[in-house]
Order: structure tokens, then sequence, then C-alpha cells
């Protein structure tokens, strides 16, 4: 029996195309403007290929698409939408005191020393 009703599928899906950090970090280089591979590649520091791979699963996930010019592709997002959600998300962990990112199961460990 699953957990959840099915029509959170779709979110879930969402998330899970965005929770990849070099995804993330992609999609909020786009939300600025279009952007080529090679100028994605050395805003992140990765090799072409990785970088054509995390744009193929975003293209699959119709979150970007690209426009030719000559012989370079440009990328851009395909929805406003997706600006606001990453807006959102930016306000709910101001909000939170990034209490998500300290999140025992999701979040990064705690350097802090353990309570005595």
């Amino acid at each position: 029996m699953d957990c959840c009703p099915p029509d959170v599928t779709p979110a879930v899906a969402l998330f899970r195309s965005l929770g990849d950090p070099t995804r993330l970090a992609i999609v909020s280089r786009l939300a600025e403007g279009e952007a080529r591979v090679v100028d994605l590649t050395r805003l992140l520091g990765l090799a072409q290929s990785t970088v054509s791979g995390h744009l193929s699963c975003l293209r699959d996930c119709r979150l970007v698409d690209f426009r030719t010019e000559g012989r370079q592709s440009y990328y851009s997002l395909t929805r406003p939408e997706l600006i606001e959600l990453l807006r959102s998300a930016e306000n709910l962990l101001t909000r939170t005191g990034n209490a998500v990112a300290l999140c025992p199961v999701y979040g990064e460990p705690s350097t802090a020393p353990a309570p005595a």
C-alpha cells in the first residue's frame, strides 16, 4: 500500500528533478536568463558531458528547453512559474531560519558539538 495518494506523484517527480544540487544550480542560473552549455560548465566547474546530462534530464521534465543560433544552443527555463517556486523556496528557508538545511534526515550533518 502506498503512503501517498497518486495525485502527488507529479509533484514528487518535480521536486526530485530539482533535488540534485547541479540541476538546481542550473535552474537557478537559467532564472537569470539564457545560457550555453559552455557558460554552465564554467560556472559549475563540471565537464561538458555532466552538464549536458543534467540539461537532458531537465528537458525531459520540460523545465528547460533550448534554441539554436548557428552552432550554439541557448538554454532557458520553459515556465516562469519555476522562478516563483525558487523564490518561494528561498523565502521559506529564510523564514524557517534554514531549519530544513539542518534536518537530520534531509539536511547537512550538524557541525555543532553534541549537548553534554
